[in-house]
């Protein structure tokens, strides 16, 4: 009999169904992205052993918007739009790992079912929303990227709005920001089959870019709102002092992670 094949579920005998295909996996992307300072108790809670919060401004945040094209290493997706575009919002935190400064993603929603099986693959905790922010363009009304350029941002799931946003951008930076300016630490969790056992798997990894490019980051102001709903805890990171806002356009590839713990095979 022939193998089932595919990097992912579903395994067929082509693999051709399978979810997603194996990394490396490429990236094309604008992003919004606003900082701002919460009560670090509550970035703390968010942080199991043996992460523990970063030294300097622990209760910094990030809370990202991003409109991808995405593919493998080939890039035949991007002739077949509905499988290479989405767009995605996450907050991010830092945190420290045996004297090393991490940043953490602590929430996300996404809107494709494959982007939610890559957050299965790299730890991040991936859930379906309806995310929509303001594209750049040369012509027209939209916005260029330019002083006072304005960007609108929102995010919703279960049929709540959990954030909204407008950036105004007004100078070219440095930087993109801090927060999610370092390696991620993030969690591989999949509870047993069996009753009672606990997690069949429970690694602690780090991932980061393979290659990175990008184009020049702008700085400016944000007006940012979160929202309470029902199953959502975003609007537990409360905005207690803004930051600053970013925009910027890249280019990353993913190619694999380090696994730093594991509970259920030893530890590194």
């Amino acid at each position: 009999m022939p193998p089932v094949r595919g990097y992912f579920h579903p395994k067929t005998a082509t693999g051709d169904a399978s979810l997603i295909p194996a990394p490396p996996w490429r990236y094309s992307g604008d992003l919004l992205t606003v900082e701002y300072r919460t009560d670090p108790a509550r970035v703390r809670e968010l942080l199991p052993q043996p992460l523990e919060p970063a030294e300097d401004d622990p209760g910094a945040v990030a809370l990202i918007w991003a409109d991808w094209q995405s593919c493998s290493a080939d890039g035949h997706e991007l002739l077949d739009p509905v499988l290479a575009q989405y767009k995605e919002a996450f907050a991010v935190v830092r945190c420290t790992y045996r004297g090393r400064t991490y940043s953490r993603c602590v929430h996300i929603w996404v809107d494709k079912d494959f982007a939610i099986a890559r957050g299965l693959h790299q730890g991040y905790p991936k859930k379906l929303g309806s995310i929509h922010q303001t594209r750049p363009h040369p012509y027209g009304p939209a916005p260029r990227i330019e002083a006072g350029a304005r960007f609108g941002a929102t995010l919703a799931a279960a049929d709540r709005r959990l954030a909204q946003a407008v950036v105004t951008l007004r100078e070219p930076s440095e930087s993109n920001g801090f927060v999610n300016g370092h390696p991620m630490a993030h969690h591989r969790w999949l509870p047993s089959v069996e009753k009672g056992k606990g997690l069949a798997l429970d690694e602690l990894i780090e991932t980061g870019a393979a290659s990175f490019e990008a184009g020049q980051a702008w700085v400016g102001d944000a007006e940012l709102e979160l929202f309470e709903a029902p199953t959502e805890e975003l609007a537990r990171l409360e905005v207690r002092e803004p930051i600053a806002a970013y925009y910027r356009q890249v280019g990353v590839v993913w190619d694999g992670g380090r696994l730093l713990e594991s509970h259920t095979s030893g530890a590194e």
